[in-house]
């Protein structure tokens, strides 16, 4: 699908759908095109080489739908590889997507597999904000840019509700498999959360250092802004990492302090019925003239033997504080 937006000044933004004559709408350098291709089929993906003459490694690159973060100087126009996250949920975990961006002149072509709520929102923004077409195509660019990272604050969010659930469940004493799981999953997102921050803050400190032929100074200076968000989301989630790292640490402390209460209770056990299975062993010897055998009150004074020697073993555990 091709929702296009064409901006000349005087009028309102037109709002066209499906393949139409591009080159030649883009002819007059004062207008402003915006092509945005979600899911295009090969007849739309077409119009890349025919109508923008774009390279073939760049396209090759779009259909490829490799999600890594990249920009290459073609000279006369700029493409751009970014990409776009959401958080489903702890089993799902990160789900990414891809952006293609082909900044040329006075045309932004754009090129995702995915429909997102974001588009939604600068489809609107095109439409009913003349700001945003007026001020030119590398501002549009950065627009775009802007509002994917601005995605990843939500993103973020949940994962930092997600781990201050699980941070909560470890205090709490919740040692079960689920809440290891639950730590694992969750530094795994992290992690490839900031995987994918990290290219992307190259990419753009190169927009704030390096001068491209279709991005104006004033605007470079607002990619500052998208750099510092990057930046930021970088050091949240790598907080949030050290935080499941000492949950981690905590867990396995109380289960091993949990292993070694179960332990202790054990062998205090095992040593409590040390002596008397001693005595029981000593007096069940079959000999005949053993001279307890004929004890008239043999039997009680074994029982009492055996428990004076528990209680003492009791008393000496809980004054060694053992017990």
């Amino acid at each position: 699908m091709i929702k296009s937006f064409l901006y000349i000044p005087g009028s309102d933004v037109k709002v066209m759908e499906g393949i139409k004559d591009f080159d030649r709408l883009a002819e007059n350098k004062d207008t402003l095109l915006w092509v945005d291709m979600c899911k295009p089929t090969d007849e739309e993906s077409f119009v890349l080489t025919h109508d923008f003459k774009f390279h073939p490694l760049a396209i090759e690159d779009v259909l490829s739908e490799k999600p890594r973060t990249k920009i290459d100087d073609y000279d006369s126009y700029i493409f751009l590889v970014f990409q776009i996250v959401d958080y489903i949920g702890r089993e799902e975990g990160l789900k990414i997507g891809e952006i293609d961006l082909f900044l040329k002149d006075n045309t932004l072509v754009t090129i995702h597999y995915d429909d997102h709520r974001i588009f939604d929102y600068l489809y609107h923004r095109a439409e009913r904000d003349e700001r945003l077409m007026i001020r030119g195509v590398d501002f549009l660019f950065h627009a775009v840019i802007d509002t994917i990272v601005d995605n990843y604050n939500s993103t973020l969010d949940i994962l930092e509700y997600e781990v201050d659930q699980v941070e909560d469940d470890v205090l709490e004493g919740g040692l079960d498999s689920e809440t290891l799981t639950s730590i694992f999953t969750l530094r795994r997102d992290i992690v490839h959360l900031r995987r994918i921050v990290l290219p992307q803050k190259e990419v753009i400190l190169r927009f704030k250092k390096e001068k491209f032929n279709q991005i104006s100074d004033k605007t470079a200076r607002y990619f500052s802004d998208i750099y510092d968000h990057l930046a930021r989301i970088d050091d949240i989630a790598n907080f949030h990492r050290e935080i499941l790292n000492s949950s981690l640490e905590i867990y396995y402390s109380s289960v091993s302090t949990k292993t070694n209460e179960i332990i202790k209770v054990l062998t205090i056990f095992t040593v409590l019925f040390i002596p008397p299975t001693f005595l029981v062993g000593l007096w069940g010897m079959n000999f005949e003239f053993m001279p307890e055998l004929d004890m008239k009150y043999g039997y009680i004074s074994a029982l009492s033997v055996m428990l004076v020697i528990v209680i003492g073993l009791i008393i000496f555990f809980r004054k060694k504080k053992w017990l």
